[in-house]
Protein backbone atom coordinates (compact mmCIF):
# COMPACT_ATOMS: atom_id res chain seq x y z
CA UNK A 1 0.00 0.00 0.00
CA UNK A 2 0.90 3.67 -0.45
CA UNK A 3 0.32 6.06 2.35
CA UNK A 4 0.86 9.90 2.23
CA UNK A 5 2.55 11.65 4.54
CA UNK A 6 0.66 12.10 8.10
CA UNK A 7 0.23 15.77 7.82
CA UNK A 8 -0.59 16.47 11.68
CA UNK A 9 2.75 14.19 12.53
CA UNK A 10 4.70 15.92 10.13
CA UNK A 11 3.30 19.42 11.68
CA UNK A 12 4.54 18.23 15.02
CA UNK A 13 7.71 16.92 13.97
CA UNK A 14 8.96 20.21 12.82
CA UNK A 15 7.82 22.10 15.93
CA UNK A 16 6.63 19.69 19.51
CA UNK A 17 10.28 19.53 20.89
CA UNK A 18 11.25 23.04 20.14
CA UNK A 19 8.52 25.22 20.52
CA UNK A 20 7.29 27.29 24.12
CA UNK A 21 4.48 26.42 24.14
CA UNK A 22 1.98 23.91 22.37
CA UNK A 23 -1.31 25.55 22.59
CA UNK A 24 -3.22 22.55 20.08
CA UNK A 25 -1.92 19.53 22.05
CA UNK A 26 -4.73 16.62 21.79
CA UNK A 27 -3.54 14.82 24.82
CA UNK A 28 -4.46 16.23 28.85
CA UNK A 29 -1.17 17.07 31.31
CA UNK A 30 1.32 14.35 32.12
CA UNK A 31 2.79 12.84 35.00
CA UNK A 32 6.11 11.47 36.14
CA UNK A 33 6.62 7.59 36.66
CA UNK A 34 7.25 8.48 40.30
CA UNK A 35 3.31 10.20 41.28
CA UNK A 36 1.88 7.50 38.62
CA UNK A 37 3.19 4.51 40.87
CA UNK A 38 2.63 6.98 43.95
CA UNK A 39 -1.41 6.06 43.45
CA UNK A 40 -0.72 3.03 44.91
CA UNK A 41 0.62 0.64 48.27
CA UNK A 42 3.87 -1.01 47.00
CA UNK A 43 3.44 -0.30 43.08
CA UNK A 44 7.32 1.87 43.39
CA UNK A 45 9.10 -0.88 45.42
CA UNK A 46 7.19 -3.37 42.17
CA UNK A 47 8.59 -1.43 39.82
CA UNK A 48 11.72 -2.05 39.31
CA UNK A 49 11.46 -5.61 40.35
CA UNK A 50 9.27 -6.20 37.00
CA UNK A 51 10.88 -8.78 34.58
CA UNK A 52 12.13 -7.79 31.30
CA UNK A 53 11.29 -10.36 29.06
CA UNK A 54 8.56 -10.89 26.52
CA UNK A 55 5.02 -10.16 27.57
CA UNK A 56 1.82 -12.00 26.37
CA UNK A 57 0.86 -10.71 22.78
CA UNK A 58 -2.72 -9.74 23.70
CA UNK A 59 -1.47 -7.83 26.80
CA UNK A 60 -1.13 -9.17 29.90
CA UNK A 61 -4.26 -10.61 32.25
CA UNK A 62 -3.64 -8.06 34.79
CA UNK A 63 -3.81 -5.45 32.40
CA UNK A 64 -7.04 -6.42 30.39
CA UNK A 65 -8.87 -7.03 33.55
CA UNK A 66 -8.25 -3.44 34.79
CA UNK A 67 -9.68 -2.35 30.71
CA UNK A 68 -12.45 -4.24 30.51
CA UNK A 69 -13.87 -2.26 33.48
CA UNK A 70 -14.69 0.39 31.17
CA UNK A 71 -16.74 -2.48 28.62
CA UNK A 72 -19.63 -3.99 31.50
CA UNK A 73 -20.38 -6.42 29.00
CA UNK A 74 -16.96 -7.96 28.13
CA UNK A 75 -14.39 -10.00 29.62
CA UNK A 76 -10.29 -9.98 29.06
CA UNK A 77 -10.63 -11.68 26.39
CA UNK A 78 -12.16 -9.04 24.30
CA UNK A 79 -9.45 -6.90 24.84
CA UNK A 80 -6.01 -6.04 22.57
CA UNK A 81 -3.70 -4.67 24.14
CA UNK A 82 -1.35 -2.86 21.20
CA UNK A 83 1.17 -0.09 21.10
CA UNK A 84 -0.51 3.34 20.87
CA UNK A 85 -4.06 3.95 19.15
CA UNK A 86 -2.12 4.05 15.81
CA UNK A 87 -1.05 0.40 15.78
CA UNK A 88 -4.69 -0.42 16.86
CA UNK A 89 -6.22 1.60 13.91
CA UNK A 90 -4.01 0.55 11.38
CA UNK A 91 -4.22 -3.43 12.25
CA UNK A 92 -8.03 -3.03 12.08
CA UNK A 93 -8.20 -2.03 8.67
CA UNK A 94 -5.93 -4.51 7.69
CA UNK A 95 -7.48 -6.72 9.57
CA UNK A 96 -11.44 -6.31 7.89
CA UNK A 97 -11.10 -4.39 4.81
CA UNK A 98 -10.46 -5.49 1.05
CA UNK A 99 -9.55 -3.33 -1.58
CA UNK A 100 -13.74 -3.62 -2.90
CA UNK A 101 -14.85 -2.14 0.15
CA UNK A 102 -16.74 1.35 0.55
CA UNK A 103 -16.02 2.86 4.08
CA UNK A 104 -17.93 5.78 5.87
CA UNK A 105 -15.92 8.14 8.19
CA UNK A 106 -16.42 10.56 10.59
CA UNK A 107 -14.72 13.79 8.97
CA UNK A 108 -12.58 16.14 10.00
CA UNK A 109 -10.73 13.46 11.45
CA UNK A 110 -7.50 12.16 12.91
CA UNK A 111 -5.90 11.35 8.96
CA UNK A 112 -5.16 7.67 9.95
CA UNK A 113 -9.04 6.60 10.19
CA UNK A 114 -9.53 7.38 6.64
CA UNK A 115 -6.07 7.19 5.07
CA UNK A 116 -5.41 3.17 5.81
CA UNK A 117 -8.05 2.86 4.20
CA UNK A 118 -7.71 4.84 1.16
CA UNK A 119 -3.95 3.20 0.91
CA UNK A 120 -5.95 -0.83 0.90
CA UNK A 121 -7.97 0.57 -2.24
CA UNK A 122 -10.93 1.17 -0.34
CA UNK A 123 -13.46 3.87 -1.64
CA UNK A 124 -13.86 6.32 1.20
CA UNK A 125 -17.24 8.74 1.88
CA UNK A 126 -16.93 11.73 4.59
CA UNK A 127 -19.51 11.84 6.40
CA UNK A 128 -19.41 15.60 7.60
CA UNK A 129 -19.93 16.77 10.60
CA UNK A 130 -21.24 20.82 9.85
CA UNK A 131 -20.49 23.63 12.42
CA UNK A 132 -23.48 25.14 11.62
CA UNK A 133 -25.14 21.96 13.49
CA UNK A 134 -22.66 22.38 16.34
CA UNK A 135 -20.62 20.06 15.03
CA UNK A 136 -23.21 17.08 14.82
CA UNK A 137 -23.62 14.37 12.29
CA UNK A 138 -26.62 13.46 10.19
CA UNK A 139 -27.79 10.06 10.45
CA UNK A 140 -29.86 10.52 7.42
CA UNK A 141 -26.68 11.83 5.95
CA UNK A 142 -25.20 8.66 7.01
CA UNK A 143 -28.28 6.48 5.49
CA UNK A 144 -27.94 7.87 1.66
CA UNK A 145 -24.20 7.33 2.32
CA UNK A 146 -24.52 3.70 2.67
CA UNK A 147 -24.17 1.46 -0.64
CA UNK A 148 -23.98 -2.38 -1.14
CA UNK A 149 -20.43 -2.52 -0.73
CA UNK A 150 -20.08 -0.91 2.24
CA UNK A 151 -18.12 -2.88 4.88
CA UNK A 152 -17.43 -0.31 7.92
CA UNK A 153 -18.24 3.16 9.62
CA UNK A 154 -15.61 4.98 11.28
CA UNK A 155 -16.64 7.53 13.91
CA UNK A 156 -14.95 9.64 16.84
CA UNK A 157 -16.62 10.51 20.05
CA UNK A 158 -15.91 12.48 21.99
CA UNK A 159 -14.49 14.12 18.51
CA UNK A 160 -11.00 15.28 17.51
CA UNK A 161 -10.81 18.00 16.62
CA UNK A 162 -14.05 19.52 17.62
CA UNK A 163 -15.01 18.80 20.94
CA UNK A 164 -18.29 17.41 19.69
CA UNK A 165 -20.00 14.55 21.85
CA UNK A 166 -22.82 12.43 20.08
CA UNK A 167 -26.07 12.51 22.12
CA UNK A 168 -26.97 8.69 23.15
CA UNK A 169 -30.36 8.95 21.45
CA UNK A 170 -27.94 9.17 17.96
CA UNK A 171 -26.00 7.08 19.32
CA UNK A 172 -28.06 4.23 19.90
CA UNK A 173 -29.52 5.10 16.70
CA UNK A 174 -26.00 4.56 14.99
CA UNK A 175 -25.46 1.20 16.95
CA UNK A 176 -28.92 0.12 15.32
CA UNK A 177 -28.45 0.89 11.78
CA UNK A 178 -25.15 -0.09 11.68
CA UNK A 179 -26.39 -3.69 13.07
CA UNK A 180 -29.52 -3.59 10.29
CA UNK A 181 -27.22 -3.23 7.27
CA UNK A 182 -24.70 -5.97 8.79
CA UNK A 183 -21.95 -3.74 9.14
CA UNK A 184 -18.64 -2.76 10.70
CA UNK A 185 -18.77 0.10 13.37
CA UNK A 186 -15.33 1.72 14.84
CA UNK A 187 -15.60 3.45 17.09
CA UNK A 188 -12.33 5.41 18.63
CA UNK A 189 -13.60 6.33 22.11
CA UNK A 190 -9.75 7.47 22.81
CA UNK A 191 -11.60 10.69 24.46
CA UNK A 192 -13.98 8.98 26.45
CA UNK A 193 -14.24 9.32 30.17
CA UNK A 194 -13.54 13.22 29.18
CA UNK A 195 -17.32 14.68 29.10
CA UNK A 196 -17.54 17.84 30.79
CA UNK A 197 -21.51 16.57 31.89
CA UNK A 198 -20.77 12.56 33.45
CA UNK A 199 -24.49 12.20 32.67
CA UNK A 200 -23.53 12.80 28.95
CA UNK A 201 -21.39 9.89 28.92
CA UNK A 202 -22.25 7.45 26.07
CA UNK A 203 -22.33 3.41 26.54
CA UNK A 204 -19.18 2.07 24.50
CA UNK A 205 -19.80 0.99 21.45
CA UNK A 206 -18.59 -2.46 21.83
CA UNK A 207 -21.15 -3.04 24.59
CA UNK A 208 -23.82 -2.60 21.55
CA UNK A 209 -23.02 -6.00 20.26
CA UNK A 210 -20.46 -7.88 18.15
CA UNK A 211 -20.83 -5.49 15.28
CA UNK A 212 -18.59 -3.00 16.98
CA UNK A 213 -14.95 -2.18 17.75
CA UNK A 214 -14.02 0.66 20.47
CA UNK A 215 -10.60 2.26 20.37
CA UNK A 216 -9.39 3.30 23.68
CA UNK A 217 -5.98 4.46 24.44
CA UNK A 218 -3.90 5.85 27.97
CA UNK A 219 -2.56 9.00 26.24
CA UNK A 220 -6.02 11.21 26.00
CA UNK A 221 -7.86 11.61 28.77
CA UNK A 222 -5.51 10.13 31.18
CA UNK A 223 -2.98 11.94 29.81
CA UNK A 224 0.25 9.50 29.93
CA UNK A 225 1.33 9.67 26.33
CA UNK A 226 4.27 8.27 26.82
CA UNK A 227 3.38 4.84 27.59
CA UNK A 228 2.27 4.14 24.35
CA UNK A 229 -0.44 2.04 25.40
CA UNK A 230 -3.60 1.53 23.20
CA UNK A 231 -6.44 -1.42 23.08
CA UNK A 232 -9.36 -2.40 21.14
CA UNK A 233 -12.35 -3.85 23.09
CA UNK A 234 -14.69 -6.08 21.11
CA UNK A 235 -17.07 -8.86 21.08
CA UNK A 236 -16.42 -9.82 17.21
CA UNK A 237 -14.15 -13.00 17.97
CA UNK A 238 -13.32 -13.17 13.68
CA UNK A 239 -11.95 -9.31 13.85
CA UNK A 240 -10.24 -9.98 17.03
CA UNK A 241 -8.43 -13.11 15.66
CA UNK A 242 -7.51 -11.62 12.68
CA UNK A 243 -5.98 -8.38 14.42
CA UNK A 244 -4.14 -10.27 16.86
CA UNK A 245 -2.64 -12.38 14.05
CA UNK A 246 -1.65 -9.67 12.13
CA UNK A 247 -0.10 -7.50 15.48
CA UNK A 248 2.57 -10.46 14.97
CA UNK A 249 3.61 -8.42 11.79
CA UNK A 250 4.03 -5.11 13.84
CA UNK A 251 5.12 -5.39 17.39
CA UNK A 252 4.22 -8.58 18.16
CA UNK A 253 4.15 -7.50 22.09
CA UNK A 254 4.04 -4.57 24.43
CA UNK A 255 6.66 -2.95 26.72
CA UNK A 256 6.79 -4.51 29.69
CA UNK A 257 6.88 -1.37 31.87
CA UNK A 258 4.66 0.48 29.70
CA UNK A 259 1.55 -2.26 30.70
CA UNK A 260 2.79 -2.61 34.53
CA UNK A 261 2.09 1.38 34.57
CA UNK A 262 -1.05 1.34 32.50
CA UNK A 263 -1.90 -1.13 34.91
CA UNK A 264 -1.70 1.22 37.58
CA UNK A 265 -3.04 3.21 35.54
CA UNK A 266 -6.19 2.19 34.84
CA UNK A 267 -6.92 1.24 38.05
CA UNK A 268 -7.06 4.83 39.21
CA UNK A 269 -8.34 5.97 36.12
CA UNK A 270 -11.31 8.00 37.09
CA UNK A 271 -8.61 9.65 39.61
CA UNK A 272 -6.60 10.66 36.17
CA UNK A 273 -9.04 11.65 34.51
CA UNK A 274 -10.86 14.08 37.08
CA UNK A 275 -7.39 15.69 37.46
CA UNK A 276 -7.40 16.18 33.43
CA UNK A 277 -10.86 17.45 33.61
CA UNK A 278 -10.02 19.90 36.19
CA UNK A 279 -7.33 21.41 33.94
CA UNK A 280 -9.86 21.45 31.04
CA UNK A 281 -12.74 23.03 32.68
CA UNK A 282 -10.27 25.78 34.01
CA UNK A 283 -8.91 26.24 30.70
CA UNK A 284 -12.26 26.34 29.43
CA UNK A 285 -12.87 29.42 31.80
CA UNK A 286 -9.85 31.08 30.32
CA UNK A 287 -10.71 30.63 26.40
CA UNK A 288 -14.01 32.20 27.39
CA UNK A 289 -13.17 35.02 28.72
CA UNK A 290 -10.48 35.12 25.61
CA UNK A 291 -13.24 34.77 23.12
CA UNK A 292 -15.11 37.21 24.54
CA UNK A 293 -12.44 39.76 24.45
CA UNK A 294 -11.54 39.08 20.66
CA UNK A 295 -14.93 38.11 19.45
CA UNK A 296 -14.29 40.26 16.36
CA UNK A 297 -11.36 37.62 15.45
CA UNK A 298 -12.23 34.25 16.62
CA UNK A 299 -15.52 32.53 16.70
CA UNK A 300 -16.23 28.77 18.06
CA UNK A 301 -18.58 26.22 19.10
CA UNK A 302 -18.01 25.42 22.43
CA UNK A 303 -16.65 21.72 23.14
CA UNK A 304 -18.48 19.43 25.06
CA UNK A 305 -15.94 16.72 26.04
CA UNK A 306 -12.39 16.00 25.65
CA UNK A 307 -9.29 18.21 25.47
CA UNK A 308 -9.48 20.10 21.97
CA UNK A 309 -11.84 22.80 20.04
CA UNK A 310 -11.91 23.94 16.46
CA UNK A 311 -12.48 27.66 17.23
CA UNK A 312 -12.10 29.42 13.37
CA UNK A 313 -10.19 32.73 12.77
CA UNK A 314 -12.19 35.98 11.38
CA UNK A 315 -9.76 37.64 9.55
CA UNK A 316 -6.84 36.54 7.45
CA UNK A 317 -5.62 33.08 6.94
CA UNK A 318 -4.93 30.50 9.08
CA UNK A 319 -1.97 29.13 7.87
CA UNK A 320 -0.65 32.45 7.77
CA UNK A 321 -1.61 33.29 10.71
CA UNK A 322 -0.05 30.24 12.95
CA UNK A 323 3.15 30.37 11.12
CA UNK A 324 3.61 34.02 12.55
CA UNK A 325 2.19 32.95 15.67
CA UNK A 326 4.88 30.03 16.22
CA UNK A 327 7.79 31.81 14.61
CA UNK A 328 7.46 35.35 16.33
CA UNK A 329 6.41 34.03 19.82
CA UNK A 330 6.49 30.33 20.22
CA UNK A 331 2.99 29.43 20.70
CA UNK A 332 1.78 26.66 18.49
CA UNK A 333 -1.36 26.38 17.13
CA UNK A 334 -2.91 23.78 14.50
CA UNK A 335 -4.31 24.75 11.37
CA UNK A 336 -7.49 23.04 10.21
CA UNK A 337 -5.82 22.28 6.81
CA UNK A 338 -4.21 19.61 8.73
CA UNK A 339 -7.34 17.92 8.54
CA UNK A 340 -8.32 18.99 4.93
CA UNK A 341 -10.63 21.74 6.19
CA UNK A 342 -10.56 25.00 4.35
CA UNK A 343 -12.97 27.11 6.71
CA UNK A 344 -10.20 28.70 8.69
CA UNK A 345 -10.36 26.37 11.56
CA UNK A 346 -7.59 25.61 14.01
CA UNK A 347 -7.24 23.12 16.71
CA UNK A 348 -6.85 24.31 20.03
CA UNK A 349 -5.85 22.06 22.96
CA UNK A 350 -7.37 22.73 26.19
CA UNK A 351 -5.61 19.87 28.41
CA UNK A 352 -2.39 21.34 29.22
CA UNK A 353 -1.94 23.47 32.55
CA UNK A 354 0.17 26.07 30.95
CA UNK A 355 -2.71 27.47 29.10
CA UNK A 356 -3.23 30.60 30.73
CA UNK A 357 0.50 31.64 29.82
CA UNK A 358 0.35 30.59 25.97
CA UNK A 359 -2.87 32.45 26.16
CA UNK A 360 -1.18 35.64 27.31
CA UNK A 361 1.59 35.12 24.80
CA UNK A 362 -1.40 34.56 22.12
CA UNK A 363 -3.04 37.91 23.11
CA UNK A 364 0.44 39.90 23.35
CA UNK A 365 0.75 38.99 20.04
CA UNK A 366 -2.68 39.91 19.07
CA UNK A 367 -1.88 43.40 20.36
CA UNK A 368 1.27 44.27 18.31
Amino acid sequence: MNLPPFKLERYFAKYEFNTQFLLCSSDCEAMSIADLLAFEEGAAEKFPQLWLGYTESQGSLALRKEICNLYPTLRPEHILVHTGAGEAIYLFMHAVLTADDHVIVHTPGYQSLAEVARGIGCDISPWLAHEENQWALDLDELRRLIRPNTKAIVINTPHNPTGYLMSRADFDALNKLVQENNLLLFSDEVYRESEYDPATLLPAACDYGEHAVSLGVTSKTYGLAGLRIGWIATSNKKVYENMASLKDYTTICNSAPSEFLAEVAMRYRAKLAGRNLKIIQDNLTVMDDFLARHSNLFAWTRPRAGSMGFPRLLKGDIEDFCDKLVTQVGVLLLPGTIYDESNNHFRLGLGRKNLPQAVERLEEFLLK
